[in-house]
């Protein structure tokens, strides 16, 4: 009997010390066919017995990281990555009798690229949703070692998650696999390898009709005043909760090293404009602090919301998000915003998910290469208006200053989307103005309008425009009293 007990007693000890192993695992963004940050201390981790040492050797440079996990079996290193290339490495990583080896590794540009569904939109485009050239891209020659792109799927969750539960892992930009990719990412990644000649790799993370408030963390959102409470909660519906995407798909790739964020979020928002400013503020804060940035500084590049009927009346709702949009650009250090008032057809109207994503992650480009790789001779800041007057002597005249128009516009004629105001009278269409180069002006005569009081352009939930700058940046919307 008693060495029955004994054999029990043994047993219990042996099942107890099996389940309190931590699985050795990477985390799921650490897998074959990543691509890794250049020139950069990359961060690699996963979860192995606790206090167990880990070992992880790149064959790059055949170096040795030596790590010991914690007691709850996590564990990270920081590992030294090469200039860009397209050579394709290996990293061993070692715990115990257990190895794991991630192979098909490059080494490139990195960037993270998130948002609600107008980031979430694969090439294939939504059910009446195209995207222009799609066919183009699924057709054209694979591309695996210049685009690779890992897609985090749709996964809320009230508590922090470590690891990501649902992606199909690191896939290669190619016939099989492209029409899945984030559209205006891919797009983003493709002008960047054909200027920059590097690996491109995106870690999309986006959830159709998210609001900010679901990319921020819990205790941010009680701070700020938000109503966390399990009736709070089910006001809304799952795609509009808060803190639920930020916990279960930002915090699994949290750290990941890249370069930069990529941002396509708003739509939303539209209407709570009031705290957007704020909340996006600190959105960008708490993200650069998650990935290590003490410093608030990692590129943050977002995109304008869509012109879209956010409401039957169509009076401007959507336009003062997209003012708090430009207003959170302005305040947020090393961030932009590229417009897309002048990215959609009229019959789309009704189509929140515009089907021209090419120029979207191109204008993204433009910003990332201007900005982050040098080439300061391309543009990439859209223009602004700064002021509107009646100059001196030129009764009948408007004049509206612009920023970011050195070579002047690229229409005087047929302008769609800029309108004036008088005292008495209603919002009249312009459609020819000229240009004064040494001032950076507009000048708009209305003769309709005796007594201007306002000018305004691409304002609305959907007046598109098509006024921009010489190299083909759209106008920034706005809506400005004149002096």
């Amino acid at each position: 009997m008693k060495t029955v007990t004994s054999l029990l007693m043994a047993a219990a000890l042996l099942f107890n010390a099996v389940n309190a192993r931590a699985e050795f695992s990477l985390n799921r963004t650490i897998s074959d066919g990543m691509v890794l940050q250049q020139k950069s201390e990359a961060r690699i981790w996963g979860k192995a017995d606790a206090n167990r040492s880990v070992k992880v050797k790149t064959s790059w440079n055949g170096r040795e990281y030596t790590v010991r996990a914690g007691s709850d079996g996590k564990w990270e290193v920081k590992v030294s990555t090469p200039e860009a290339s397209y050579t394709n490495y290996s990293i061993c990583v070692t715990s115990g009798n257990d190895t794991k080896v991630i192979k098909d590794v490059l080494v490139g540009e990195v960037w993270l690229a998130s948002g609600q569904s107008n980031m979430e939109m694969p090439i294939r485009g939504f059910f009446n949703c195209p995207i222009e050239g799609s066919s183009e891209v699924i057709a054209a020659e694979a591309m695996p070692d210049r685009i690779r792109m890992l897609t985090v799927n749709v996964h809320p969750s009230l508590e922090p998650l470590d690891d990501i539960q649902l992606t199909r892992g690191w896939e290669k930009a190619g016939p099989e696999t492209v029409s899945e990719m984030s559209a205006a990412a891919y797009f983003f990644a493709r002008r960047l390898n054909a200027s920059l000649d590097v690996p491109v790799g995106i870690v999309a993370f986006a959830r159709g009709g998210a609001r900010v408030e679901g990319w921020l963390p819990r205790e941010t959102l009680a701070r700020m005043g938000e109503d966390l409470s399990p009736e709070g909660m089910d006001k809304w519906v799952e795609y509009h909760k808060p803190y639920l995407f930020y916990n279960g798909m930002e915090q699994p790739v949290k750290g990941y090293t890249a370069k930069g964020f990529l941002w396509y979020q708003g739509c939303s928002n539209v209407g709570a404009h009031g705290a957007f400013v704020e909340r996006m503020t600190e959105l960008v804060r708490q993200w650069r602090d998650d990935w290590g940035d003490t410093n608030n500084s990692m590129p943050f590049y977002m995109v304008e919301i869509a012109p879209f009927r956010y409401n039957p009346s169509g009076e401007g709702v959507a336009a003062l998000l997209r003012q708090a949009q430009h207003e959170a650009a302005a305040v947020i250090p090393n961030s932009g915003i590229i417009v897309t008032n002048d990215l959609v057809y009229t019959y789309e109207v009704d189509n929140i998910h515009p089907c021209r994503k090419q120029p979207v992650g191109n204008r993204l480009a433009y910003m990332a290469l201007h900005r982050n790789y040098g080439f300061t001779k391309l543009p990439c800041d859209s223009p602004e208006a700064v002021e509107a007057f009646i100059p001196e002597g030129k009764q009948g005249e408007i004049r509206v200053r612009l920023s970011n128009c050195p070579n002047g516009l690229n229409r005087l004629h047929e302008i769609c989307g800029l309108e004036v105001r008088g005292k008495e009278s209603g919002w009249t269409p312009v459609t020819d103005v000229n240009f004064i180069w040494q001032e950076n002006t507009l000048s708009i005569r209305c003769d309709a309008v005796s007594d201007p009081q306002e000018v305004r352009y691409g304002w609305g939930d959907f007046v598109p425009g098509n006024l921009a700058n010489a190299e083909g940046l759209g106008l920034v919307p706005f809506c400005i009293g004149i002096k």
